[in-house]
């Protein structure tokens, strides 16, 4: 069998770079402070995420999935008298009103590509409109933080390792559902050590695989610790509805656990509503509820953790302002970028809102991007994971002078 091959059975379930991006292993001792990072792909609807059911134009705008006003059947939840939280979104209400969930309207990245690929490109490497970027923006990062990087200090959840992940920094891969803490055949002792034969004093894979079995076995030690146990003894056997809500729990288990990991990013797809979206129920609700059940279970399984976590939730663009004639929502423009966490300026909708009006709208259509997210991730990497200036140049070149108004505490 090809060595790369069976480097790749050695990673199944872990996604490593080999290479000429290969790493070996190192020490490292990471802040206490964790950043997660939630992708909604395929363009969430953010004017029916955050509805500002205070103008007038909203309603006109979607005749039929329009969220109502806060109180009346199908209502939103009031944030402000003005805006509104869609009510699929109301296990997150006691973090809105213990000020650590907060949104960024009309944000998203400058660049004008209504592409899902493009889009998500550009959010991932941090550079948009640049397609020839090697490495991920949260790859970068983990170059910049303080400490030696170890191989969990960065762990995707997917069924790939994601681009935002990809670089020459140690980074891990779950797949998605339990099956990801469960041991696999190099789990075998009989297998294991011969695969310890085959590589321990090969010169270019003998890190490389070194590197993977102990991140290996450091993510299964902590999926099986006691706390992990007792988590499960608590539900009874009983799994959370969905995917995201059971792989929250896990992620929350895992940081917990295992001290080096500090960065997370989580994929989540369904977005894309051109028909169909619904208002408080249909399409959109159905990926709301599951989305609001997770980040809740995110929020209460941290625990006192959750204070030095902040949770970033974005997608690639937002949606068209008017609803279409298939009774759902088109590729738009600017969107609502989400911000969790004990240090968030939370409890206030935040960002240069325009209003819905036709002069306002990008191109006639679209909600315009007023506060690139690149500013929005600028405050948190400064803020919270207390990164210099000089450091922000590197993780996201060309970064806009202007800031986005302050979303953290300091």
């Amino acid at each position: 069998m090809h060595r790369r091959t069976l480097l790749n059975a050695l990673a199944a379930g872990l996604a490593l770079p080999v290479g000429r991006h290969a790493w070996a292993v190192a020490g490292a001792q990471p802040t206490r402070r964790k950043l997660i990072v939630v992708m909604l792909r395929g363009a969430v609807d953010g004017l029916n995420v955050v509805a500002p059911v205070g103008d007038a134009n909203y309603a006109a705008l979607r005749p039929t999935i329009a969220l109502g006003t806060p109180g009346s059947a199908g209502g939103a939840l009031d944030l402000d008298g003005y805006f509104g939280l869609h009510p699929a979104l109301a296990p997150l209400l006691p973090l809105w009103e213990e000020k650590k969930l907060a949104f960024v309207h009309a944000s998203g990245s400058p660049d004008a590509t209504r592409s899902h690929f493009d889009a998500q490109d550009y959010m991932e490497s941090a550079t948009p409109g640049v397609k020839s970027t090697p490495d991920g923006w949260m790859n970068r990062l983990v170059r910049a933080l303080p400490g030696t990087s170890t191989p969990t200090r960065a762990l995707g959840i997917g069924p790939v390792l994601p681009r935002i992940l990809a670089g020459a920094a140690p980074a891990v891969n779950l797949p998605n559902g339990a099956a990801a803490v469960k041991p696999g055949a190099l789990e075998s002792p009989a297998l294991a050590a011969a695969f310890d034969r085959l590589y321990e004093d090969h010169p270019r894979f003998g890190p490389v695989y070194a590197a993977a079995r102990a991140a290996r076995r450091e993510v299964l030690d902590a999926a099986a610790s006691p706390l992990a146990a007792q988590m499960m003894a608590a539900d009874n056997g009983a799994p959370l509805p969905n995917g995201f809500p059971d792989d929250a729990a896990r992620l929350a288990t895992l940081l917990r656990n295992d001290p080096n990991m500090q960065l997370a990013f989580i994929a989540l797809g369904g977005w894309d509503t051109h028909a169909g979206q619904g208002a408080a129920t249909g399409q959109l609700a159905n990926r709301l509820a599951p989305l609001a059940q997770g980040l809740d279970v995110l929020a209460r399984r941290l625990g006192p953790m959750f204070e030095d976590t902040v949770v970033v939730v974005m997608s690639e663009f937002g949606r068209t302002a008017r609803e279409n004639g298939n009774k759902g929502t088109d590729h738009g423009h600017g969107n609502v970028m989400w911000l969790l966490g004990g240090g968030v300026h939370g409890g206030k909708v935040h960002g240069d809102w325009q209003g819905l009006a036709d002069t306002a709208l990008h191109e006639g259509r679209d909600l315009p991007v007023t506060t690139d997210f690149r500013t929005v991730l600028a405050q948190v990497c400064t803020h919270h994971l207390r990164l210099s200036d000089q450091q922000l140049t590197t993780l996201f070149p060309h970064l806009p002078r202007h800031s986005a108004p302050p979303l953290l505490r300091t």
